[in-house]
């Protein structure tokens, strides 16, 4: 599907992911409607989309909310008759110990991450059903649909929620009749987006660096590669391809290995950094951007690349020795 004159709805528009993939729609001629919760935000992005060629419609939505999310739907088939795609890119995190992550804030998470994804669906199903068809995206994670590590639980648990999530989905369309509407899960490893900055957090400690990242415009072109040719699943970059293949080769091994990155690589050691709760109940405003300025140029690249090609050999000599030691 040519994405010229394409009505593509995308929640999350103002910040990351989704403020990246609605510039990459616009510059390809489709007719964006963005939504998040800061209208002066989704304002200026709609601006930069129109500058680049796009139509665009700002539309201040609450993706836990409902109601917010069929006038979501409604305002976009009022402007432009259809939607062609959905894009549910909105989420939060929030980063602490099971235990001391305090339980408003893990629904609020599962409220944001889950429940919007479910109502976005929800707004976007009928609308493509009358049409005979569509694309539904939904962003999760490789953390939780592949791999897990500590002091994200909440998050994992969401996205691995949607992975499952769109796994029905497929099979209850499939039943409906519904076969020309399409459901992709994008799956990226890290992102160089404001997330972290914006993420509440309940360690006592500050983020000091992060994973080896990937660009939020990589994964915007994966998400428009998604919409020209819907695939049911995506992971983005070959950092996540060599991760994924490190936990099936030695699952155990490559938990342990990312449980000391983020212990002792990521976190800076025990301190006094306040708690937070981010952004989970109020917008990020200003603070908004593509990017969040933790770099994803050659030399992140080349860090990738080594932290994979270490995953991957861990879990390969992990394997091999787990099967000198079955018994024959």
């Amino acid at each position: 599907m040519k994405l010229k004159k394409r009505v593509v709805v995308i929640t999350g528009a103002s910040s990351g992911i989704g403020r990246a993939t609605a510039l990459a729609c616009a510059r390809r001629g489709a007719h964006v409607v963005l939504a998040a919760r800061s209208a002066r935000e989704l304002d200026r992005v709609a601006q930069q989309c129109e500058r680049r060629g796009g139509r665009a419609l700002a539309v201040p939505t609450d993706v836990t909310d409902p109601g917010s999310v069929t006038a979501l739907a409604a305002a976009a088939t009022a402007r432009f008759g259809r939607i062609d795609v959905w894009a549910n890119a909105a989420g939060v995190g929030v980063l602490g110990r099971f235990d001391q992550t305090p339980p408003g804030e893990l629904r609020r998470l599962l409220d944001v991450n889950v429940i919007g994804a479910v109502n976005g669906a929800r707004a976007a199903v009928p609308v493509m059903r009358g049409q005979g068809e569509g694309i539904l995206i939904d962003v999760a994670s490789l953390l939780g649909a592949v791999v897990q590590a500590p002091y994200m639980s909440g998050y994992a648990m969401s996205k691995a929620a949607l992975v499952t999530f769109d796994d029905v989905l497929r099979t209850e369309l499939a039943l409906m009749g519904a076969s020309g509407i399409s459901v992709c899960t994008v799956l990226p490893a890290g992102v160089d987006t404001p997330f972290f900055r914006h993420a509440a957090n309940h360690t006592g400690r500050e983020l000091r660096s992060l994973p080896p990242v990937a660009t939020p415009e990589r994964v915007a072109r994966a998400l428009t590669g998604a919409m020209r040719r819907p695939r049911p699943r995506v992971l983005v970059g070959p950092y996540a391809r060599s991760l994924a293949a490190a936990h099936t080769l030695a699952p155990g091994l490559t938990r342990a290995a990312l449980a000391r990155r983020t212990e002792h690589r990521y976190l800076d050691p025990a301190g006094d950094a306040p708690d937070s709760p981010g952004n989970l109940h109020v917008p990020s405003g200003r603070s908004s951007a593509v990017r969040g300025g933790r770099g994803s140029g050659w030399r992140t690249a080349a860090r990738r690349t080594a932290a994979a090609t270490a995953l991957t050999c861990t879990a390969l000599l992990g394997a091999r020795a787990a099967g000198r030691r079955r018994p024959t």
